[in-house]
């Protein structure tokens, strides 16, 4: 059964206008409300209007401009925190304008969230698609079902394709970037599942007695169980050598191999650390739903563990010949700091908690108020997971709530500081900036997890108002969701196939300072780095896709429907 769609009316005469900025899905009935105006005409009031019959139902007063050196803006605030009465409503300043509908209701982010999580099964490798009856000809075949390892393996010869998602705009798989998604998805769950539990995604698998989140999860689970070998090592990568065109998934033809690092001992450290990490969370939460595959992820965790001891630090880098996605590193310790840590919470094990306690002093940095978690530093994962655990040490436990609470009760002072109250900092906007915000959301909400504070919880929906239109462009950055959204990303199955719009449910990587793609020179040089941002398919620097970029969004969006 498909959700109820959020049905939005006209708002007002006339087009929108930019320069008041909502979160374009909506606001919670019972949280606060704020919509950010950047208006070059000066104003003093704003009024509240519903939608369809522009009926007033509050007028307030603007604040005071605030220079937003990010954006170059003069941003003022309408505070309509008041307004809990669910309906569609818009914003409209004297001389401005109005700004785009939005709903208030309970449940807001139902249909964000269903577009987010689902986006993943549109990301399905080796196996035909379909969106269904609500979005028609949104599908494709069943794509890189035969694979083959490459000469860098150690092996050679064809292999099995199993399945797993689209990493990004591409159609490579990565056990790294793998690894932090899928594992911010089980923490989902973890956190949020009975608020999750009924929701349905309308996948193939609905209805057969597991939750659709868990599902879609175990797709990609299978693939990364493929990617181990038999001595406990896991490959970094199923890819092709370049990147293909822009063509659909199945229209592909180069080889996905998987490949290794070009010596013994083939496999990469942190690729087996995020496995091992992954496969112990992914132990504890299917045991309820499926006790054997619970079992297997277990051994295969601990199995990729015993690799790990013996082989710490062993790295990767793209071999001669192999252009696509690297997810190289410089250490892997923080991949085996998570490892422990997970394991020790689902199996209880003295020697896993041991290993984490003689080690986790040096990850402690990674709690910090500046530069959330991402696939490159998951050193804070492993400190939140073990103080989450039951029957930790004590002092290593204080520690990583000291550390979490001070890092916490900064991003708020600076979200509460910013003129369009969100937590990054300038050196945020960088290639999939709009993740970094996701996170900064992520750590407060495992804050207010480790201790209730509802300051964490309405900074961290701030993140997510920022990322659903309360921004400088006034751009929704999740595809076909909200009245303006981004219509052109870098994304393989959006640029190849023949709908007027793109996959949905996609967030886009948003503002970028570093001009790291040559679409990104038609900007500006004088543009601020919010607003150096291309809606346009060539721009894989601001506008790709990707699989860890959508985790901590369907994370954030969780824990706001769970308030």
């Amino acid at each position: 059964m498909l959700p109820l769609l959020m049905v939005f009316l006209a708002a007002g005469p006339g087009l929108p206008t930019p320069d008041i900025k909502v979160d374009q899905a909506g606001y919670p009935s019972k949280a606060p409300k704020i919509a950010a105006v950047a208006a070059k005409a000066k104003a003093s009031r704003f009024a509240v209007k519903r939608a369809g019959d522009d009926k007033v139902v509050l007028k307030g007063q603007l604040t005071a401009a605030t220079e937003d050196r990010d954006s170059g803006d003069k941003v003022q605030l309408a505070d309509f925190s008041k307004l809990s009465r669910p309906g569609t409503y818009y914003v409209e300043v004297d001389g401005t304008g109005h700004s785009y509908s939005f709903a208030i209701g309970p449940a807001v982010y139902e249909r964000a969230f269903y577009l987010a999580m689902r986006s993943y099964y549109g990301q399905r490798c080796g196996v035909a698609v379909d969106l269904g009856e609500e979005f028609p000809g949104y599908k494709h075949e069943a794509c890189h079902l035969e694979g083959a390892y490459h000469a860098t393996s150690g092996k050679s010869g064809a292999v099995k394709s199993a399945g797993g998602w689209h990493d990004a705009g591409d159609y490579g798989r990565y056990v790294v970037n793998s690894g932090i998604t899928t594992g911010t998805l089980l923490w989902t769950w973890e956190l949020y599942g009975q608020r999750l539990r009924a929701i349905k995604l309308d996948l193939p698998e609905s209805g057969n007695g597991v939750p659709d989140i868990l599902n879609e999860i175990r797709w990609n689970l299978n693939w990364m169980l493929a990617m181990q070998d038999g001595d406990g090592g896991v490959f970094h990568k199923q890819t092709s050598e370049k990147f293909c065109g822009f063509v659909m998934p199945e229209k592909d033809a180069l080889v996905s191999y998987i490949i290794g690092t070009g010596a013994e001992p083939y496999k990469s450290s942190c690729a087996t650390g995020d496995f091992a990490a992954v496969m112990a969370i992914a132990a504890r939460v299917y045991k309820p739903f499926d006790p054997a595959f619970a079992a297997r992820c277990l051994k295969a965790a601990e199995d990729a563990w015993k690799w790990l001891d013996g082989h710490p630090e062993v790295r990767f880098m793209n071999p001669k010949g192999v252009s696509t996605g690297a997810y190289g590193d410089r250490s892997c310790a923080d991949e085996s700091l998570w490892a422990a840590a997970e394991l020790w919470r689902t199996t209880g094990a003295a020697a896993y908690q041991t290993w984490f306690l003689a080690n986790y002093e040096k990850a402690r940095p990674a709690i910090r108020p500046e530069g959330p978690p991402s696939w490159a530093n998951v050193g804070a994962l492993a400190l939140w997971t073990y103080a989450m655990a039951p029957g930790v040490d004590a002092a290593a436990a204080a520690n990583i709530r000291k550390d979490s609470f001070a890092a916490a009760d900064a991003i708020v002072e600076r979200t509460a500081q910013h003129p369009y109250r969100m937590s990054m900092t300038t050196k945020d906007y960088i290639w999939g900036s709009n993740a970094v915000a996701a996170n900064y959301g992520l750590q407060l909400l495992v804050a207010n997890a480790l201790r209730k504070d509802t300051r964490y919880v309405d900074a961290a929906i701030d993140n997510l108002h920022y990322l659903l239109g309360r921004n400088a462009l006034s751009l929704s950055f999740v595809t076909q969701l909200g009245e303006n959204p981004y219509h052109h990303p870098h994304h393989r199955p959006s640029g190849a196939d023949a709908n007027a719009e793109p996959w949905p449910g996609l967030l886009a990587g948003g503002p970028n300072g570093r001009r790291q793609d040559p679409a990104m020179a038609k900007l500006p040089g004088d543009l601020p780095p919010a607003r150096m941002y291309l809606d346009e398919q060539a721009s894989y620097a601001t506008n790709e896709v990707a699989i860890n970029w959508n985790a901590p969004l369907v994370f954030l969006l969780a824990g706001a429907l769970a308030r």
